[in-house]
């Protein structure tokens, strides 16, 4: 099982509309993905390692997928339409890491 994390960093001029990301851009990528996507999980950072520090990342979205293949088979078809709809909701662009779970 791997995870894909897609992190949003958390730049001084962030902008990040969180109801539409949640209501509107993860509805149409669990759709878009169907029965590949095994599980999600978003979060927003609200702190940093130390108190009063700002969290190194605004929003934090995990995907699990079976396997590497399977979330390239499945989220390459749509990476184009993901994109386009980025400028909809926040002005930096997502770091991608994918991890695989122990």
């Amino acid at each position: 099982m791997i995870k894909v994390s897609v992190m949003y960093p958390n730049t001084a001029d962030i902008k990040f509309d969180i109801e539409y990301y949640k209501n509107t851009h993860l509805p149409m990528i669990t759709a878009a993905l169907g029965d590949a996507l095994k599980g999600m999980e978003f979060v927003l950072g609200i702190g940093g390692r130390v108190p009063g520090e700002k969290a190194p990342y605004f929003a934090i979205v995990d995907l699990k997928f079976e396997s590497v293949a399977v979330f390239q088979a499945s989220f390459g078809p749509h990476a184009a339409t993901f994109a386009a709809d980025v400028p909809n909701y926040t002005n930096v662009a997502g770091e991608l890491q994918i991890s695989e779970l122990m």
